[in-house]
């Protein structure tokens, strides 16, 4: 099961330097700073995201789970 949250952690964080990357994009060609806004948020609401399911599979492989 460690396996799968593994999986869901790593599809996470890359995700995370997608919308990291689109927002240096945007800001580099003048975009509009509400999408920038926007970016950030969903870069932010990633990275817990990420975070929370690093943090379960390192619970199951502790817990042998």
């Amino acid at each position: 099961m460690s396996t799968a949250f593994y999986f869901l952690a790593i599809l996470f964080m890359f995700a995370v330097v997608v919308v990291l990357i689109r927002g240096l994009v945007n800001m580099m060609k003048g975009g509009s700073g509400n999408t920038s806004n926007k970016l950030m948020q969903a870069r932010v609401v990633l990275q817990f995201v990420a975070l929370v399911f690093i943090m379960i599979a390192l619970y199951l492989s502790q817990t042998g789970g």
